[in-house]
């Protein structure tokens, strides 16, 4: 595959996959969903790499769903293809926690909706202080997709979660340590020299054990995981994508006014 959205280098035992798409702040549309699964089973495969280091840009990890082609889809009358977006950023997630790598997300700026949930999919999430997490789907009359109601209830419980994705408030990037979601943050010039120095440590160690370890946890916590983001995440999800909700919240969104949402 030909790599547009994504930026993909190995060096030293580890591979660095970049979200590089900063028109539209590293949107998790088709393309970029389907560049990072093929990055990530690329690594998976790859006996030279021991360690993934996933990040996005300076400004944001990613603003989740592309807000801007929605609109202009619907507005132009063109058919929005969910299922089958909805299906491969499940899938994104899902890759990360089954395979055998320890994957580190580095996380600066914004990362919301789809962008939030797959920084938390990583084994460890190192970010920058001006880090910021949104579950940002009701705000457009959408659920939490990439595994975030599960992930979340799995890390934080029912209570917190339950409000962060009702409220879609930003959770920063302390607060997100203080609740376990984030393994360290610090200062935003720091951020690369401070994950690839835990890169570094952790391809050296024993990679054996490191991957049985996943396979451990996968099986106490995951082994649901994939039934989960096939028959309730996604369906939901689609049926939130076809509401009248969904319309109102993107054109508020574009027009930066209240959405008057009608629960249709």
């Amino acid at each position: 595959m030909e790599l547009q959205k994504v930026i993909l280098k190995v060096k030293d035992s580890v591979a660095t996959i970049t979200m590089d798409y900063m028109k539209n702040l590293n949107a998790i549309d088709e393309q970029m969903a389907s560049e990072l699964i093929f990055a990530l089973n690329a690594c998976e495969q790859d006996d030279s790499v021991h360690i993934i280091i996933l990040k996005g840009g300076d400004k944001a990890f990613s603003a989740g769903g592309d807000i801007g082609f929605f609109n202009d889809r619907m507005r132009a009358g063109g058919k929005i293809n969910m299922e089958v977006l909805t299906s491969q950023v499940g899938k994104l997630s899902h890759i990360i926690k089954k395979m055998p790598k320890l994957v580190i997300g580095a996380v600066a700026g914004a990362a919301a909706g789809a962008g939030a949930n797959l920084a938390l999919s990583c084994d460890f999430v190192i970010c920058a202080d001006n880090a910021k997490f949104i579950q940002a789907f009701a705000g457009v009359g959408l659920v939490p997709d990439t595994g975030g109601s599960y992930l979340l209830c799995r890390s934080i419980g029912i209570q917190r979660t339950l409000e962060l994705c009702v409220t879609g408030r930003p959770l920063a990037a302390e607060e997100a340590k203080n609740l376990g979601l984030v393994y360290q943050v610090v200062p935003k010039e720091e951020l690369m020299e401070t994950v690839e120095n835990l890169a570094k440590k952790l391809s050296s160690g024993p990679l054996l054990s490191y991957r049985n370890i996943k396979k451990q946890i996968y099986d106490a916590s995951f082994r649901d995981y994939e039934r989960y983001l096939i028959d309730t995440e996604s369906p939901t999800q689609l049926e939130c994508f076809a509401s009248q909700d969904f319309r109102e919240g993107v054109n508020a969104f574009i027009e930066k006014r209240k959405p008057e949402f009608t629960g249709r």
